[in-house]
């Protein structure tokens, strides 16, 4: 179907004074300039090798506009679809051909524009619709976590349906997969493996910050035959700036909010042999009761190291169990000695305090443990572990090959350990 697009100019006469005393009437453009040709129609100068009609384009080919006659040539071609997505090309020097230069969309409508003019200069206009076959193996995003208020650390994750693990599929999907926030931050995603990417800013989320997620991912080539799907959009709030820093060697627990201290708690952390993770930690989740079992984390039943204990307000840290709690029966070291299997213990008016206090995304970091370091990915969000340089690292956009660390945490480390 072709469509020659109607064009109004707007003419303007003047009446000019000749000094003779004649009078004429000089009509032209607005600012006096002579009018401009109106453009032919190029239908019969231009050819494409994906004619309009009731077909659909294979979207795995390649588009083609060529001239039908040395007698003219293509001055400019744009492309673009119904969701304001340019197609890529490169027009020739003889301006005889145009080739796109990026992959067309799937199930996608488009409309292209082609520019000519033939051998005296006079300009032509071409316009033509099309769509494009849809795809049969899709690619989304699911973006986590669940909207609501979160902590300055929470990261933004991605969930991917299909793995992706050639570079130029995972620069495709990068660039698809937008995080904006309000106020703006610097940010970039990094790589966890081939199904999972996570995001973060430079440094944690500003106070009041809105964060929204979105996927342009839809009728994108991703690889061979793969395209991208539609993927629900994500909105986050981020609260107040919650950060515990708990010093294992003096056995304290400051709060902070928003940089001011607003309590410190006397605890207790791992003993050797069983010593807390150092490093910064983002809160999971919260329970008000868990029921922890040392079976549950290697230790046999009836050894001394053995425990079964119902314990209350525990904050979640780590999915292998790691959590902030109430442990009535450690008070007595609480302030003077580590002697937990791992967990940060406290009072029970303490971690109800703690419990109410803090909310999913909030800092919790470890300080002066003789454990290791905590893992960036895979028992929680380590992500903050990361420098900023070595984070970009992990970008298909700006890095190198992300580091292969396996992201999703296994069944059996979802135990947890007082």
């Amino acid at each position: 179907m072709n469509h020659t697009p109607h064009f109004r100019t707007v003419l303007s006469c003047t009446l000019v004074v000749v000094t003779l005393g004649a009078v004429a009437t000089a009509c032209g453009e607005p600012d006096g300039h002579p009018l401009a040709a109106q453009p032919y129609d190029a239908a019969r100068q231009v050819s494409f090798n994906a004619d309009a009609g009731d077909h659909k384009v294979d979207p795995d080919k390649p588009l083609e506009v060529t001239t039908k006659s040395r007698s003219g040539r293509i001055t400019d071609v744009t492309v673009i679809d119904d969701a304001g997505r340019y197609l890529a090309g490169e027009l020739s020097a003889d301006g005889l051909r145009w080739r796109s230069t990026a992959p067309l969309a799937a199930g996608a409508r488009y409309t292209m524009r082609v520019a000519t003019e033939d051998e005296d200069g006079a300009p032509g206009l071409r316009v033509l619709t099309f769509e494009t076959k849809p795809a049969t193996r899709f690619l989304t995003a699911e973006f986590g976590p669940k909207s609501g208020t979160y902590g300055v650390g929470q990261p933004v994750t991605a969930k991917l349906s299909t793995a992706v693990k050639d570079k130029e599929g995972r620069r495709v999907v990068e660039r698809a997969l937008r995080v904006s926030s309000k106020p703006g931050v610097e940010g970039s995603w990094y790589w966890v493996d081939d199904k999972t990417l996570h995001y973060r800013p430079k440094d944690y989320w500003p106070t009041g910050t809105v964060v929204n997620a979105t996927s342009n991912l839809a009728g994108v080539k991703v690889g061979n035959k793969l395209y991208g799907g539609r993927s629900e959009p994500l909105r986050l709030t981020i609260g107040d700036r919650i950060e515990a820093i708990t010093d294992a060697a003096s056995h304290s627990m400051v709060v902070k909010r928003n940089g001011e201290v607003i309590n410190t708690i006397p605890v207790t952390t791992g003993k050797p042999g069983f010593a807390t993770r150092n490093g910064i930690k983002v809160v999971l989740g919260k329970e008000s009761f868990v029921r922890m079992r040392s079976t549950s984390i290697g230790i046999a039943e009836g050894s001394s190291e053995s425990y079964d204990l119902p314990v209350y307000w525990a904050t979640r840290v780590t999915w292998s169990g790691e959590y902030v709690h109430a442990a009535p029966w450690s008070v007595g070291s609480q302030g003077f000695a580590n002697v937990s299997h791992g967990c940060t213990g406290m009072s029970t008016a303490d971690a109800a305090w703690f419990f109410k206090t803090v909310k999913e995304g909030d800092i919790v970091e470890v300080v002066n443990s003789y454990g290791d370091i905590m893992d960036t990915f895979g028992n929680g969000f380590g992500d903050w572990n990361l420098s900023w340089d070595k984070w970009r690292e992990g970008s298909a956009l700006t890095g190198g090959t992300p580091q292969e660390t396996g992201g999703a945490a296994v069944a059996a480390r979802l135990r947890p350990a007082v």
